[in-house]
This record gives C-alpha cells, sequence and structure tokens, in this order.
C-alpha cells in the first residue's frame, strides 16, 4: 500500500509539470500572434506613409538635382527664344499666338525675266505723240517726258494709201461704219483723209454676221483698207491717250 501511494504521486507531479509546461507554451504562442497582427498594423500606415512621400506630390516639394548640362546653358550669353512652328502650335493650345505672315513666311519667286519692247524709231519725233511704223506694223503711245505709255501691234492698210509724215487727231467717234457699209467698228480716232474715207485707228471691225473680220493673232500684218486695226483693249488705250490736237507721226 505504501508503494502504491508513492507511485501515485510521481504520477501526479508529472501531470501537473506536463500541464504547465504546455500552458507556457500557449501563452508564448499567443503572446508571438498578438505581437505580429500589432506589428502589422503598426506597420502599415507607415508604409502608405513613405510610398506617399515618394509619390509626385513629394518629388515636386523637393528640388530636383541640376542637370550639368542645364547648368553649361545658363552661364551662355542669352539666345533669341525660337518662335513655335505651326505644329507645335497647333498642339499646344489650337490657337496662334504669331501672326500668320511669321508662321508662314512668303516665298519670294524669282520674277519672270521681262520682254524688252521696242523703243519708238529714232526719227519720229519728240514729245508726247503716237507714232505708226508701217513697216513694222506697229504702234507707241509716248508720253510727255518721252517714255513709253504702251506698244503694240496693229494691221495697218494694206494699199499705199497713207503717206509718212506728221498728221494730228481731228475727228473722235466712239462708233463708226465703214466705207462700204458692210462692217463697224468703234473707238475711232481720225487723223487723216484718205481717197474714199477718213484714216484713223479703231478697233478690229465686226462684219453684217457679227464676226470679227480678222483675229488677234493676225495683228502685225497689213490687212485693212485704210485705217489702222487694234485689239479692243488696245484701241482704248488709243481712245483715251489721242484726244483732238495729239500728234501722230507716220513713218515707212
Amino acid at each position: 500500500m505504501r508503494d502504491m501511494s508513492a507511485h501515485d504521486g510521481g504520477l501526479r507531479a508529472v501531470r501537473r509539470w506536463r500541464l504547465a509546461t504546455f500552458a507556457a507554451s500557449l501563452s508564448l504562442t499567443l503572446t508571438a500572434s498578438v505581437v505580429s497582427a500589432l506589428g502589422m498594423v503598426v506597420a502599415a500606415p507607415l508604409a502608405a506613409a513613405g510610398a506617399a512621400d515618394q509619390g509626385p506630390d513629394k518629388q515636386s516639394r523637393e528640388p530636383e538635382a541640376a542637370d550639368p548640362a542645364e547648368k553649361q546653358v545658363e552661364v551662355q550669353p542669352e539666345q533669341p527664344a525660337r518662335r513655335p512652328g505651326p505644329a507645335a502650335t497647333r498642339r499646344s493650345s489650337g490657337r496662334s499666338f504669331w501672326p500668320a505672315h511669321q508662321l508662314h513666311p512668303a516665298v519670294e519667286r524669282p520674277r519672270p525675266p521681262q520682254v524688252d519692247e521696242p523703243a519708238p524709231p529714232r526719227a519720229s519725233g519728240h514729245g508726247r505723240r503716237v507714232v505708226f511704223d508701217q513697216s513694222d506694223q506697229r504702234v507707241w503711245l509716248v508720253g510727255r517726258s518721252g517714255s513709253t505709255r504702251a506698244t503694240y501691234l496693229v494691221s495697218g492698210s494694206r494699199m499705199d494709201n497713207l503717206q509718212p509724215g506728221a498728221y494730228e487727231v481731228y475727228s473722235r467717234s466712239m462708233d463708226a461704219v465703214g466705207f462700204n457699209y458692210q462692217s463697224t467698228m468703234r473707238y475711232m480716232v481720225r487723223f487723216t483723209q484718205g481717197d474714199n474715207a477718213a484714216i484713223g485707228f479703231h478697233d478690229i471691225p465686226v462684219d453684217d454676221a457679227d464676226r470679227r473680220v480678222q483675229t488677234a493673232d493676225q495683228l502685225g500684218t497689213a490687212l485693212s483698207s485704210g485705217c489702222i486695226r487694234q485689239r479692243p483693249r488696245d484701241a482704248r488705250q488709243m481712245w483715251d491717250f489721242a484726244g483732238l490736237g495729239t500728234t501722230v507721226v507716220v513713218v515707212a
């Protein structure tokens, strides 16, 4: 009986020791779990705050490190600002801040060579006058200073009924009729008298079928019966230039 009591006492002591050890281990495990959970809760705001410090706001608040190339540009002499091109202006705001002639400067194109116009014949007088060269079938309107106002080809008489010399405008008619009554003409400027009718400058006549009696391309050739035919626009120039009393010089 004494041995059994001792044995039971030993078993109870072992059981108490195991229970105490298990309680201690459980306590340590719970404590570690709580500490880990608290660490995560505390670490999360700190991590978020750290991430926020690395965001755009933080970068905008902190001055950026100066670029050596930029420092080099700063010490150079001030350069004129470049004007934005049309594409850059459209990308920025869709509106142009520069005048159109600066965005699209005019391109200077070479001028076509001017054709030298023949000068009036030397033996054609001086001062303000009309000159008609029968050999070249050309007329000059010469100003008071001797400069040529206009020169152009005409179609004079195919007959020998106009002698070289100096004449004077004595009559003008906005509308006129040919001596044979088969054609009409405009801007008649008369300066002499022929065998059948007056001789003067006018536009290319129109026949009774309302057709021009010749083409403008045929000017430069003697085709008329006495007068001097001109393009309509040239006839108007003559009308405006040669008033009554204007000198008309005819050369051979």
